[in-house]
């Protein structure tokens, strides 16, 4: 069993066990009381969530020096004074996320009952209980699981190795990469949440097997202790505190040049030109009538979805930054569009995939509509609106 979480509680007591026996109790859920000290095992979906109960200084475990959260989860933390340390065996269950949110529904039942902090020891990351919420209501989301460093390991144009810590709870290495220049952190960031989703999901490639990207670049994931060995000019003393093996990401040659590799991922982040915004922003408030009133006629099976998108500000790192982002359609309530984000912030997660949002309707900057999961072109679209009006 490895221990992955633990939920730091103001209270200096446990919960009581019979509070929490009514709480558990479910068809699917075995609940099993320790036969003292407050700890329990919850058994669910062919896994099974090991909860300690310690109370007085914080345990070990937790990098501070690597700790994000906001700055009220960090207060929360230092006047803790209970601890409930959940684990789990990583890899279990029908698949590898299985146990992560099983462990994760474990600490949102507590903390019903206790306020707290939920500290991820494997990425270290503090949850508060709104996060805790929305992480297991919402899309399965990477971002919420792991963190990505990066470490200034050379001298040069591409000094940065930029790691994750997070992935062993799902029974994986953490990932690596080296030789990369400021311009490359965002996309080697989207490049490697795609790569952890697909191993936390157990869907991930095979070491030393060559396979390509979502954009068709050729890549091979290698055992850090023999990828490093052709790895020059970076000092030993570089790892110090990160003495766990990795999966360093290489070209099919077994090198670290990998800036062909995040060619296509640098594209995204190409700002949209203004005129382009300008006239998407007009043709959408002129098909609005249209748009909105073929939503309302929409027949029950009809594959049709609506999309809108809309400006959404987030804020990395303390600074404000307009995402546009896109949303499904579900209804429409006097000039606001209400919907589900169809993807999440680039920057942060404080707009997540599958969240509901509302959207004032002169806000829209974009409208299109999805067909059987094909996305109609502009011709298509407008003609599809002008199709029904009334002559």
């Amino acid at each position: 069993m490895n221990e992955i979480y633990l939920l730091a509680i103001e209270a200096a007591a446990p919960v009581p066990i019979e509070t929490l026996r009514t709480t558990f109790a479910s068809d699917e859920v075995r609940f099993v009381p320790e036969a003292e000290g407050g700890g329990f095992s919850i058994h669910a979906e062919g896994t099974r969530v090991e909860v300690r109960f310690d109370a007085g200084t914080l345990p070990g475990g937790l990098r501070k020096d690597l700790l994000t959260g906001s700055e009220e989860s960090r207060q929360l933390l230092g006047r803790a004074q209970g601890f409930y340390r959940i684990s789990v065996e990583p890899g279990t269950g029908p698949q590898p996320t299985v146990p992560v949110f099983e462990a994760l529904w474990c600490a949102r039942t507590l903390m019903e009952h206790a306020p707290g902090v939920l500290a991820d020891l494997t990425a270290h990351k503090l949850h508060d209980v709104a996060d805790v919420v929305e992480i297991t209501e919402l899309d399965f989301d990477i971002r919420d699981h792991v963190n990505l460093h990066a470490v200034e390991a050379i001298e040069g144009d591409t000094p940065l190795w930029v790691h994750s810590h997070g992935m062993e709870k799902f029974g994986s290495r953490d990932l690596e990469i080296f030789h990369l220049g400021e311009d490359d952190l965002l996309p080697a960031e989207t490049f490697l949440h795609e790569l952890c989703t697909d191993l936390a999901f157990g869907q991930g490639p095979e070491p030393r097997t060559m396979v390509g990207t979502s954009e068709g670049q050729a890549f091979m994931l290698v055992p850090s202790e023999e990828a490093r060995t052709n790895l020059l000019g970076v000092p030993l003393e570089t790892f110090e505190g990160h003495e766990a093996l990795f999966l360093s990401v290489v070209s099919p040659l077994g090198r670290h040049n990998t800036a062909e590799l995040l060619r296509p991922y640098r594209e995204r982040f190409i700002p949209e030109p203004e005129d382009r915004t300008d006239a998407l922003r007009r043709e959408a408030q002129a098909l609005m009538p249209a748009f909105l009133a073929r939503f309302h006629r929409k027949g029950l099976m009809e594959p049709l979805t609506f999309l809108a998108r809309a400006p959404f500000e987030t804020h990395p790192e303390g600074e404000t930054v307009v995402e546009k982002l896109w949303l499904e359609v579900v209804a429409w309530e006097e000039g606001t569009l209400v919907g589900k984000l169809v993807d999440g912030a680039v920057h942060t997660t404080e707009w997540r995939k599958g969240a509901h949002v509302e959207v004032d309707a002169e806000q829209v900057n974009a409208l299109a509509i999805s067909r059987e999961g094909r996305t109609l072109d502009e011709e298509e679209m407008r003609a599809l609106l002008n199709a029904e009006r009334p002559m």
